[in-house]
């Protein structure tokens, strides 16, 4: 969140992923960095226990996220 605030601040469109289980931290997060309308781009939970390909199928599904982001 720290990075993606700070690259926003110089102007670069950013985006956070985040499983849902981390949804509320990155608000707070947000919040406590001041920067509300970034909104993070959410996956499912969790990632630590997939295989490769199951991690490049999550990444595939927030790219329309990411893209949305980017370009608002």
């Amino acid at each position: 969140m720290h990075d993606a605030i700070s690259l926003e601040e110089l102007g670069t469109p950013s985006a956070v992923v985040v499983t849902e289980v981390f949804l509320h931290e990155a608000h707070v997060q947000r919040a406590a960095l001041g920067m509300e309308g970034l909104d993070p781009v959410v996956i499912a939970h969790p990632l630590s226990t997939l295989t490769e390909a199951q991690i490049e199928e999550r990444a595939r599904s927030a790219v329309a996220q990411v893209r949305q982001r980017w370009l608002t």
